[in-house]
């Protein structure tokens, strides 16, 4: 197995990180990172499979061992079906998904909109960063409003967010771990209380059909619940978030006809602004029995990095990868993962880009980036600092 270094955090790196995957894939489906100190799937097909082959999951199989000062962290953790696996990532998503349901999702189609016309009439004249006036916004808004949290809480569960997914990218440090803890006992307190009212004051929202949910006898316990809307907060916004900001970075560099975003071809766009810059860029699976793929010996308990950037922008999966072809045929992509941990989210991710795009670009058919784009230091997630725009 080929052994390459590339620090994460490498301004370069951060900026396009493509040309290293370009470089690693070269080598073969998977290649050792010395950085991560970890065998990376870089191809496609490898990422793939892995992704949905059972020998390969979340859960370590030993027990996490972390300083006692991220306790309160790993407490959420434990809960998350994120990080779990059979039987109770089973148990787990279905008592969601009996929640999450798909009309409940295409239903917010109307609201999306509006929304979208509330902030495009918002913004302010000369030149302003879109993240905050837009691509942030969107995501964490329709997320409280599903979940029935206060609006008026957005910042607060955004702040949050941000430090508690902090605790998955490579420029970690005690400081970043200190700031995560203080969110995860706010955001935990928060979640308990008003899981408490909703108990004796049911609303037609997600949070109180997650209380009434029910498989097979079982429903969640108070401490799953909370770490299940937490997980659906944080993921629900930061993914999101990245995915609308690199869309609207990409038509914009791109210099894409505004027909793109018709209903014919809406779907197709969508597709390939994930496929060519997805907002997150790797996942990581234990191994769970011992194994030999592509040519690498696997022992139980071992761990493997999957590079979602990477495969989908594999030559033997698409042609010129990496070119942006919004006309491009669609085809399965690794921005929402696959198999048992498909992002629960992706729906209503893509409904809200499919919904708020069109109407950006036809509202805002002079839009203009006004300074270049640079992406923040948050590998393995992958997203912009800011997008600076003219209308």
């Amino acid at each position: 197995m080929k052994r390459l270094t590339q620090s994460p955090t490498d301004p370069e790196f951060i900026q396009n990180p493509y040309a290293f995957y370009d470089c690693a894939r070269v080598e073969g489906d998977v290649f050792f990172w010395e950085d991560y100190d970890l065998p990376m799937a870089v191809s496609f097909r490898a990422v793939n499979a892995l992704l949905r082959d059972r020998r390969f999951g979340r859960e370590p199989v030993e027990p996490r061992q972390f300083p006692d000062h991220l306790a309160p962290f790993y407490a959420v953790e434990a809960h998350s079906m994120l990080e779990l696996e059979a039987p109770r990532h089973t148990r787990l998503r279905k008592l969601v998904l009996r929640a999450f349901t798909s009309r409940r999702i295409a239903a917010l189609g109307p609201e999306i909109e509006t929304l979208t016309h509330e902030l495009i009439d918002a913004f302010p004249d000369g030149e302003f960063d879109l993240l905050p006036a837009f691509a942030t916004r969107i995501p964490v808004i329709i997320i409280c409003r599903l979940l029935g949290v206060p609006e008026d809480r957005a910042d607060d569960l955004l702040r949050w967010s941000n430090a508690m997914v902090s605790m998955y990218q490579a420029r970690r440090t005690r400081a970043i771990e200190d700031e995560a803890i203080a969110a995860t006992e706010a955001f935990v307190a928060f979640m308990r209380d008003y899981v408490d009212e909703r108990r004796g004051d049911p609303h037609d929202d997600l949070i109180t059909e997650l209380i009434q949910a029910e498989e097979e006898g079982e429903k969640l316990s108070t401490d799953e619940l909370i770490s299940t809307c937490i997980l659906l907060l944080n993921a629900g916004h930061e993914a999101t978030v990245h995915a609308m900001a690199i869309a609207v970075k990409t038509l914009l560099e791109q210099k894409v006809s505004a027909e793109v975003l018709l209903p014919d071809s809406i779907d197709e766009t969508i597709e390939e602004t994930l496929r060519f810059d997805p907002p997150l860029h790797m996942f990581t699976r234990h191994v769970y029995e011992d194994t030999t793929l592509y040519g690498h010996e696997f022992k139980r308990g071992d761990e493997i990095g999957l590079l979602l950037g990477a495969a989908n922008r594999d030559p033997d999966m698409w042609d010129d990868p990496n070119v942006f072809d919004p006309s491009r045929r669609i085809k399965p992509n690794t921005a929402f993962g696959a198999g048992a941990h498909f992002c629960i989210g992706a729906p209503l991710a893509r409904l809200e880009l499919k919904h708020a795009l069109p109407i950006l670009f036809e509202r805002c058919p002079g839009l203009t980036i006004t300074s270049p784009p640079n992406y923040g230091n948050v590998y393995h997630f992958h997203g912009l600092e800011k997008l600076m725009v003219r209308v």
